[in-house]
């Protein structure tokens, strides 16, 4: 996908998901929290400061596997899940960055 189309359809998936959550447009860091909250799969809860940043770890290790950067190892005694980075990730700009996690993004929830 082009940049363009990519922030297209980012756009769209805020939308969507601020009409759902009955909010405001929710930002990267927050659609990756609900990844991670997904991916985590015990359902909404509370989450201290640690384990939300835990949560968006856990998202981006689950939309970088989709380009064969992190492998799931298991599941730890809480449930939780656990990655291992099986090829460095190459140094991305900023920008590059940004348009690779928006469009991991948008074919996560367009998959779900």
């Amino acid at each position: 996908m082009k940049p363009a189309e990519i922030n297209q359809k980012f756009s769209v998936l805020q939308n969507r998901l601020a009409a759902d959550f009955d909010s405001e447009k929710p930002d990267l860091k927050v659609i990756l929290f609900l990844i991670g909250v997904q991916e985590l799969g015990l359902g909404p809860q509370k989450f201290s400061k640690r384990q939300k940043e835990e949560l968006m770890h856990i998202a981006t290790c689950r939309l970088f596997s989709e380009m064969g950067f992190y492998e799931l190892e298991g599941l730890d005694q809480d449930g939780w899940p656990h990655w291992k980075l099986v090829k460095p990730i190459p140094a991305y700009t900023l920008l590059e960055q940004e348009m690779i996690i928006k469009s991991l993004v948008v074919s996560y929830f367009e998959a779900l």
